[in-house]
């Protein structure tokens, strides 16, 4: 390791019994890689910057959004971006952790309703149509398989959405962005279906469309820090 940030990168791991693969790196570092492709890097910076502001959704709003789905992403990164401007918004932490819940209820949400295929393939389906509306039906069938566990899961997730600090409507726009995010198709069909019978209008879904796009690619972005430590490793 040959600057200042990544010899205090070395001492940092090593402190903790071996090189950390996400310790903190100053700006400058991070952005080394920005001149090898610099119009690409600029156009996603004017993506984020319109992705997350006030339109027919408020800062607020799509900040609680991108903090969500920064939890679907698992991106340190991100997380630590996006609760530092949430608070700037004046939003309370419990607040975030309302929605850090909506995002931990839509994965969870995600595998509940994959258990309809597991069902099918338990029964050797062979049917073309992997993903069937009538899977959602379906999924109502794995009370039968354990009564307990089909109840505390749908107690978890509507106790998620709820109103609470964080008006059910907004939970719901939460709900769509990480269902968007995680990529379950029976995830995105349930929330966007009850956030329009929640009063959602079509502007409101098209711009949470975007936050959780910037959010997902953001991601990625935000790793180059781990791309950018790799590369250098020696």
């Amino acid at each position: 390791m040959t600057n200042a940030s990544n010899a205090a990168s070395q001492a940092n791991g090593n402190a903790a019994g071996g090189e950390s693969l996400y310790v903190r790196h100053t700006p400058s570092f991070s952005a080394k890689i920005f001149g090898y492709a610099p119009e690409g890097f600029k156009s996603f910076g004017e993506f984020n910057k319109q992705a997350l502001a006030a339109g027919a959704l408020s800062v607020k709003t799509k900040e609680l959004i991108a903090v969500a789905v920064s939890h679907i992403t698992g991106c340190p990164y991100c997380i630590e971006a996006h609760v530092g401007k949430s608070k700037a918004e004046q939003t309370s932490f419990e607040e975030i952790f309302e929605s850090v819940t909506v995002a931990a209820a839509v994965k969870a949400h995600s595998a509940f309703f994959n258990g309809a295929n597991a069902l099918k393939a338990y029964a050797g389906s062979q049917d073309a149509d992997l993903y069937p509306l009538t899977n959602i039906e379906l999924a109502e069938k794995l009370e039968d398989a354990n009564e307990a566990l089909y109840n505390g899961f749908h107690e978890f997730v509507h106790v998620s959405l709820r109103s609470g600090r964080i008006a059910e409507k907004e939970k719901l726009l939460i709900a769509v962005g990480s269902a968007l995010a995680e990529g379950n198709a029976y995830s995105i069909e349930i929330f966007t279906r009850k956030a329009k019978d929640a009063g959602i209008t079509i502007e409101e879904l098209a711009e949470t469309t975007l936050v959780a796009t910037v959010l997902k690619a953001g991601s990625a972005m935000a790793h180059r820090v781990n791309a950018l430590q790799a590369f250098e490793r020696e």
